[in-house]
């Protein structure tokens, strides 16, 4: 499994709901022409009145009464899919939302910060279920593949496949397409008719087709997508880059105005704010709220209100950007009810996605250490990042311990005789370090320890500097002269 597909399922309508302070209400939206308005999805309440998608304006009121409608925004829609891209490069490098419907990011690398898939997919379900956006999520070894077997629910996926955790690996890849209805299967209209009438109603009939009569039948597309699903030659995805400003709109409704009626607005705002900065390089120091008002005279534009935020430092966790707006948004002055609120962040930090190597000249030695604590905070969460203490124990594996947060050692810890200098990132297994211009600049030193628990070590390490001017901790048995194993890196 090495990417995950994040399907939004009733996007449209999420993006309604999560904007109302009582999202339990009956609604529905509507598009289609002023003359011939149809219902274009319908949240459960709805339902239970007897409402369904493709139902006409006139006859849902006609069965039904007491529910809300709102126009259709495809524009809406998009942005709040945009939003979700953002927020995932929190948890990959590589994101995209070249599919319908979805977002798709890749996970493989993911998984050696943020846990095994199970944990993983926990994660970012909880997330999007706290953002107010109902999701599907799947698993596979390419992103074609994961986002077609997210059309079918989870149940019928396990059912079929043995596939755990809605995630299907190399082995169960083509067992788990071979199940897909032709309709799901991500191909046009016209083909998923064409394919009908010969009688495949299931793709693993079409993979048992011959190649060359196939794509003379329906061409070379077709080949393609079925290539593309099994990952023997997917096109190349592209990768979504967020703007560089966010703005984000709330219609009220009706006309506010106190400033504690526009307190559920301004926590939904601040908390999409929040997520949309979790691929930046840190938080907003300044952000803008414009409270909107009735046109003035004579169809002039909107007035409105504006309000700006300032911190005295950057800030990301929703819960603080909401309360810093809220108090300066109670000490603002209303000229006139608002019918609308936004927010508008325009000094956004840098973007970035992309993987670096973490001895980057470049960045390494311009970014301080509090940025670098800050990023990893909002990669990883605030549990998964400690401080170290320096315990009595020669064994550089047992020599630290974690704290919790930020915690200062102990003073009594503060005590411990001074070891020479020790690498700032200690790989968790030594590894063999195969370098042809690698160079010796200090050593050895001699560690023979633990001799009392009979794990004892005998071991001479070198400070070495690779081809690329890496400086390692490596060490090789005591008195030896064999490959040297990398334990450590120096910053």
């Amino acid at each position: 499994m090495r990417w995950a597909c994040l399907l939004l399922p009733q996007l449209a309508l999420d993006v309604v709901l999560r904007q109302r302070a009582q999202p339990q209400r009956a609604l529905a939206l509507v598009d289609g022409p002023r003359a011939r308005r149809r219902l274009y999805a319908v949240n459960a309440a709805a339902r239970a009145l007897g409402l369904k998608p493709g139902m006409s304006l006139i006859a849902a009121q006609a069965i039904a009464d007491g529910f809300d409608t709102v126009d259709h925004d495809p524009d809406g829609t998009e942005r709040a899919r945009q939003l979700l891209a953002a927020w995932a490069y929190r948890y990959s490098s590589q994101v995209s939302t070249e599919f319908a419907h979805a977002v798709v990011l890749e996970v493989g690398r993911s998984r050696a910060l943020f846990g095994p898939w199970p944990q993983l997919r926990q994660r970012l379900g909880s997330e999007l279920h706290e953002l107010g956006f109902r999701h599907r999520i799947v698993a596979a070894p390419n992103p074609h593949a994961a986002r077609v077997l997210s059309n079918l629910s989870e149940h019928v996926v396990i059912e079929h496949a043995a596939i755990e955790h809605a995630a299907v690996d190399d082995a169960h890849l083509e067992a788990a397409l071979a199940q897909l209805p032709i309709e799901r299967s991500g191909f046009d209209a016209d083909t998923v008719q064409a394919l009908q009438r010969m009688g495949l109603h299931r793709l693993g009939a079409l993979f048992a087709l011959p190649r060359a009569p196939l794509g003379r039948r329906f061409g070379a597309a077709v080949l393609t997508h079925l290539d593309a699903l099994r990952g023997l030659d997917a096109p190349p995805l592209r990768y979504f880059q967020p703007a560089d400003r966010f703005e984000a709109r709330i219609e009220l409704g009706h006309e506010v105005e106190s400033s504690q009626a526009l307190l559920f607005p301004l926590r939904r705002l601040t908390a999409d704010l929040a997520a949309y900065l979790a691929g930046r390089d840190g938080g907003v120091a300044r952000f803008v709220l414009v409270l909107e008002h009735e046109p003035g005279l004579h169809g002039r534009s909107h007035r409105q209100t504006e309000v700006a935020v300032g911190l005295l430092a950057p800030e990301r966790d929703p819960a603080m950007l909401f309360e810093l707006a809220r108090g300066r948004l109670q000490q603002a002055q209303l000229p006139a009810p608002a019918i609308g609120l936004r927010l508008l962040a325009e000094e956004l930090p840098p973007f970035v996605p992309a993987r670096r190597d973490l001895f980057d000249p470049r960045t390494q030695q311009a970014v301080p250490w509090d940025q670098l604590r800050e990023r990893l905070r909002a990669r990883l969460g605030d549990e998964a990042v400690s401080g170290l203490a320096v315990q009595a124990e020669h064994r550089p594996e047992r020599a630290w311990r974690a704290l919790p947060g930020d915690a200062p050692a102990p003073r009594a810890e503060a005590a411990v005789e001074p070891l020479p200098p020790r690498p700032g990132w200690l790989l968790d297994e030594p590894v063999p370090l195969r370098d042809p211009g690698l160079r010796v600049l200090a050593g050895p030193e001699r560690i023979e320890s633990g001799w009392w628990d009979e794990d004892d070590v005998r071991r001479d390490y070198y400070l070495v500097e690779t081809a690329r001017g890496q400086r390692g901790w490596a060490y090789r048995d005591a008195g030896g002269d064999g490959e040297f194993l990398l334990h450590g890196w120096f910053a």
